[in-house]
């Protein structure tokens, strides 16, 4: 990848090793069905209303059936399953289990034109990640909740097809658009277990998770992760989830006291080393000719053109 692609990937290693151990945290005094509405709506509320003044909106809601798709795929299912998840497994391994993302977005090829094909080099970084989560799993299945790592595995197909619904179906709208109505749908969708379950008596560590989670992990991290895609495509962007336990395992380990398993120091090399060998070579030749507007349209990671009335996101 370019060095700019180098950096918003590093930048999404950071910003999306943060939400596991702030799951961790919140989880703890407010119930899953509530951290999603909480998150997604405070997240809503800062994307939305930029998406409403470039008039982004309209043309996504016009294609209102794969939006209910793309929502439920990438946020409604996943977000509760990993807050259910880390209820019962540590913040490191939920981290570690996610890296499983580009592993399915990989064999996405044989169901979708949309995928992205990996070279034989690639796909042998792939596979490397791979056994990286399979020694991890191996090696500690006395620590595991069975129930725990299939909600996991949930999360990181969910993950696999959600850029894939948006190369399919939104490759000629704002991609800033899509996700300022995935979210607000998301929100309006969970707003009756917010109410009904409403958070009470939540340290202020438990508030300051559901903001971090919101505002960095959700809102500033979309609008990063979209200008990925456009630069390295919908499935190369994935490998991110390679890089995101180091962050999680650090942060779980220092700040949560969680145990730093055999597993852990097995398997993360290997997630490392394959992650490095998988985002190499060359990007995709659509992602390539991307134009510059930055998370302006997520057509231009794959077959789309760029929409040629696009503005480009702040920041």
């Amino acid at each position: 990848m370019t060095k700019r692609g180098w950096s918003l990937f590093l930048a999404m290693c950071l910003i999306w090793g943060l939400p596991y151990l702030f799951i961790r945290i919140a989880v703890e005094d407010v119930s899953p069905a509530a951290l999603v509405f909480l998150r997604t709506a405070l997240a809503a509320l800062v994307l939305l209303p930029i998406a409403l003044v470039r008039r982004e909106v309209g043309p996504v809601l016009a294609r209102w059936r794969p939006l209910v798709v793309f929502a439920v795929i990438e946020i409604m299912i996943p977000w509760v399953l990993l807050g259910h998840a880390e209820q019962r497994i540590s913040s490191s391994l939920a981290g570690l289990l996610v890296a499983a993302v580009p592993l399915f977005g990989a064999l996405a090829f044989l169901v979708t034109s949309h995928a992205e094909r990996f070279t034989l080099s690639q796909t042998g970084g792939l596979v490397l990640g791979f056994a990286g989560v399979a020694s991890l799993v191996g090696l500690d299945v006395s620590h595991i909740d069975v129930l725990a790592v299939v909600e996991m595995l949930g999360v990181a197909i969910c993950y696999a097809a959600g850029p894939l619904v948006l190369a399919r179906s939104f490759s000629d709208v704002s991609g800033l658009g899509v996700m300022a109505c995935a979210l607000t749908l998301t929100a309006v969708v969970y707003a009756p277990f917010g109410l009904l379950d409403p958070p009470t008596d939540v340290p202020a560590k438990g508030w300051v998770s559901i903001v971090v989670l919101a505002l960095v992990c959700t809102a500033l991290a979309f609008v990063i992760f979209l200008e990925l895609i456009k630069v390295a495509g919908p499935t190369r962007a994935t490998i991110i989830t390679y890089v995101n336990p180091a962050v999680a395992i650090a942060l779980g380990v220092v700040l949560l006291d969680e145990k730093l398993t055999t597993g852990m120091l097995v398997g993360f090399p290997l997630i490392l080393i394959g992650c490095a060998v998988a985002a190499g070579g060359r990007a995709p030749a659509e992602a390539v000719v991307a134009a510059p507007e930055p998370a302006a349209d997520l057509a231009l990671a794959v077959e789309g053109e760029p929409d040629p009335d696009a503005e480009p996101c702040p920041g």
